[in-house]
């Protein structure tokens, strides 16, 4: 059996190509469906809502952080698909010791691009991985050409409210806000530290993102926001386009073309 190595080092060995493959990953899920994968996908999380039509036709094996191990025994795989920072290590490693689980570590667009350049190794969809890297490269090089002559903004990203919690620099969301011609101010701090309206006020933002995922904000949150950052743009952005590395990135340099003129007028 071929023996491939996954962004955290670890070899797995597997039957090629699989056949049953289980996505932990929303992200990545929606990127095998991309490749043409849809027969092969044999379970997914409640959490992989795209394409939206295949939702409710594949089964359910839980959400990324509660994965319901009697129904992966059920279903069999082939291969898990899995991701450092999205699941949790214990659930993975017991996964890991009944079937291959091959594991991501995606911090910036390289790290996507690696992802899916080995997915589609493993899965023998090597040129549709390829195509869709390509396009995804090309968008973003035109993207970087439109920001050359402008001044990047100074901005904070929220994640989470009550607490409020905010992305550090070694974060996948941290280097797509430098692609979208941001200055993520909270750049030198790690993963997702709580902040204070008293911190955010005192970094003097132009402007203040405020993420449809994993919490929900809103136009009352914003307007909330707003009266307590009188000086600070704030804007209601997808969270998908700047933390789903798979190919929903082939959306995100146009949309970050769309957020630049919001950020400036």
């Amino acid at each position: 059996m071929p023996a491939y190595t996954d962004q955290t080092g670890n070899t797995i060995s597997l039957h090629f190509p699989p056949g049953r493959i289980i996505s932990l990953v929303p992200s990545q899920t929606e990127f095998l469906f991309d490749l043409g994968l849809q027969n092969q996908i044999a379970g997914i999380t409640r959490f992989c809502i795209h394409p939206k039509k295949y939702f409710h036709l594949k089964p359910q094996v839980g959400g990324t952080k509660k994965i319901n191990i009697d129904i992966i025994h059920q279903l069999q795989p082939d291969l898990i698909l899995a991701n450092k920072e999205e699941n949790v290590k214990e659930q993975v490693a017991e996964c890991a010791t009944r079937y291959p689980v091959w594991v991501s570590d995606v911090k910036n667009l390289l790290d996507a691009y690696e992802m899916m350049t080995q997915i589609g190794l493993i899965t023998a969809r090597e040129k549709e991985a390829y195509k869709i890297i390509t396009t995804i490269q090309a968008s973003f090089t035109e993207l970087s050409f439109q920001l050359q002559s402008l001044k990047k903004n100074r901005t904070a990203y929220l994640i989470w409210n009550k607490p409020y919690m905010t992305t550090g620099g070694d974060t996948f969301i941290h280097a797509m806000l430098e692609m979208a011609g941001f200055v993520n101010a909270f750049e030198k701090e790690i993963r997702y530290p709580e902040i204070s309206i008293r911190q955010l006020k005192d970094m003097n933002l132009e402007t203040l993102l405020l993420s449809s995922e994993p919490f929900p904000f809103s136009e009352r949150h914003k307007q909330e926001l707003q009266i307590l950052l009188p000086h600070t743009r704030i804007i209601l952005v997808d969270g998908e386009m700047f933390s789903w590395y798979g190919s929903r990135l082939l959306k995100s340099a146009a949309y970050f073309e769309k957020l630049l003129g919001q950020s400036r007028h």
